[in-house]
């Protein structure tokens, strides 16, 4: 309730005797307004207004005067005039939202083009923008033609009305400028000159770009197409179920990319008939990329299979598989990289100084230690089948590593055959390949004695007659000391014929290791007694390129600086 209890009225302010405002909140439903019976009305000072009004106008619209306690200028300027009275209305109580479900209540806004609003006492409907008329009855909202109110609309061109809008354009030759036509200042021709030209630019600009994302996109698509077609798939489900290999196993050909600077011919440090042999930098360490040539289609699950035992084989004599990416046509295989060049290379030198024979037992000895282990020790047995002195790598400290697993196969316990498929390299076959003649209708001829019989025959032959000075290497002849019988004993023993007449690496290895710890060979690369030539022979040996008659082999350059590290 609000009262008015003043008696000094003043201009502005109607809030006392005589007359009495008040401001209603938004969203009052109801007003009750009467006048109190103590004020008497019939007073002489009263006499001459002596009508009571009670009203509701706008705020904005009503601004008091003491004129009107005294005279008739307050109904002249309200009753007898017309002034903005503000009363807000509204369909039930309910919002719009509410209106549209409500089942009792039939929905107010019928007509198309109209729009319901929410107000604090309900909802009210009107027509949507561009329309006019009573949004309560159907189709009560019809479409304004802008073109006929220029006031309201202005338009200096042309006019055209659509539903809800209209258009203004210019004549041809003309364009807007400011709400005005203007006379266009160039020939019409220009525009469609300069939007071809426009067009050409953007082409021309834009089409590298987008040939270089289509090209992008493409080899992306490739990617995925050679990983599936290299059993990629298979290959992550070997991983997931072995834990042992290696979360990294998968490298991207991105990877090996930035790690070769694009398989640079200038990063080439080896090769043969199979592939080619690259250097590169891989998280910080410089590995041996295997690139190999096309291979055989049906060939691809047992290299995945082949790849997924070999990342398992941890031995200090073999060359340790990084991993492998099967993002190209041929899978790449990464390897650790082993400095100091084949044991090819150690041997077959100019000059008359090769490998000590102490060294060349060790590594015999490590040779056997890493097959024995490939054979007995392995999860699954792993036969290599291409053991010569090209695929045995040598690092600084001259130790050896067993290398090129490109002919291996790995064959479960349960079987006792090797394969059916006859793989390696001519002179260091199994003898019983020699002897079924497999490969050829030929018998080898790496070597060939006077009197004609090749390396293995010739030398069993010496042995049986004593003569081994005839073919042993003149500097093994100087430097052994008693023990070379033992070793020529146990090279022929593992040239024997037939397979079961053979020792086996285990063997080979605890025979070679009692001829060690009896004879006291301490490994070492440096051996008191040699000059400085001899020095000179053994650096310049160590980067010596293997000759054609290796194949599928690792050789490698001289280390490099690292100049740039690629973080994967």
């Amino acid at each position: 309730m609000s009262t008015c209890n003043g008696i000094s009225p003043k201009n502005g302010s109607c809030s006392g005797a005589g007359c009495c405002q008040m401001n209603l909140p938004r969203g009052v439903r109801n007003h009750q307004g009467y006048f109190n019976p103590l004020y008497n009305t019939t007073d002489r000072k009263w006499r001459a207004t002596p009508c009571n009004y009670i009203g509701v106008i706008a705020n904005e619209a009503f601004n008091f005067s003491t004129t009107y306690l005294s005279s008739t200028a307050f109904y002249n300027a309200t009753v007898g005039s017309e002034k903005t009275i503000v009363m807000e209305w509204a369909i039930t109580r309910n919002t719009c939202q509410e209106a549209i479900v409500d089942k009792n209540t039939p929905y107010a806004c019928v007509s198309n083009h109209s729009h319901c609003i929410t107000n604090d006492a309900g909802y009210a409907c009107k027509c949507s923008i561009g329309y006019e008329g009573n949004p309560y009855i159907v189709n009560g909202c019809t479409d304004i033609d802008e073109c006929l109110d220029n006031v309201t609309y202005p338009c200096a061109g042309i006019c055209k009305n659509t539903l809800g809008s209209f258009t203004c354009s210019c004549p041809r030759g003309k364009s807007m400028k400011i709400g005005v036509c203007v006379k266009d200042h160039m020939p019409i021709w220009i525009v469609p000159v300069v939007g071809t030209s426009l067009l050409l630019l953007a082409l021309c600009l834009g089409g590298p770009f987008i040939m270089r994302k289509i090209k992008l996109q493409k080899v992306k698509k490739m990617k995925q197409k050679f990983f599936i077609q290299n059993r990629g798939l298979l290959f992550q489900q070997l991983i997931s179920h072995n834990s042992d290999i290696g979360e990294r196993m998968i490298i991207t050909l991105r990877e090996l990319e930035k790690a070769t600077n694009n398989f640079d011919r200038a990063r080439v440090v080896g090769g043969g008939g199979h592939g080619d042999v690259f250097k590169g930098i891989l998280d910080l360490h410089v590995v041996a990329i295997k690139k190999s040539k096309i291979v055989v289609q049906r060939e691809i699950d047992e290299f995945i299979n082949e790849v997924a035992v070999l990342s398992q084989v941890n031995h200090r004599n073999v060359v340790k598989l990084l991993g492998c990416c099967l993002e190209t046509e041929v899978p790449l295989l990464v390897y650790e990289f082993i400095s100091n060049g084949t044991l090819y290379n150690h041997l077959h030198v100019d000059g008359s100084i090769s490998l000590l024979w102490v060294d060349r037992i060790r590594i015999a000895l490590e040779v056997a230690r890493a097959l024995s282990y490939l054979h007995s020790a392995a999860s699954m047995p792993i036969f290599h089948r291409d053991i010569k002195s090209s695929n045995i790598l040598l690092d600084d400290s001259l130790t050896s590593k067993v290398s090129d697993f490109g002919a291996s196969r790995y064959i479960p316990i349960d079987q006792t055959g090797v394969t059916t498929v006859v793989q390696g390299t001519l002179g260091y076959l199994d003898p019983m390949y020699h002897y079924t003649e497999l490969l050829t209708r030929k018998k080898p001829s790496i070597y060939r004695s006077n009197d004609g019989d090749n390396l293995v025959s010739h030398f069993e032959k010496m042995l049986a007659t004593s003569n081994l000075f005839d073919i042993i290497d003149p500097q093994v002849m100087k430097e052994e000391d008693g023990d070379l019988q033992e070793v020529a004993t146990l090279a022929a023993k593992c040239t024997k014929l037939r397979g079961e007449d053979r020792p086996t690496m285990r063997e080979v290895e605890m025979e070679l290791e009692n001829l060690v710890v009896k004879k006291k060979l301490v490994p070492s690369i440096t051996t008191p007694g040699r000059n400085d030539k001899d020095e000179d022979q053994v650096q310049y040996m160590s980067v010596q390129p293997a000759t054609n008659e290796s194949s599928k082999q690792y050789t490698t350059e001289e280390e490099i600086l690292l100049s740039a590290s690629y973080p994967r």
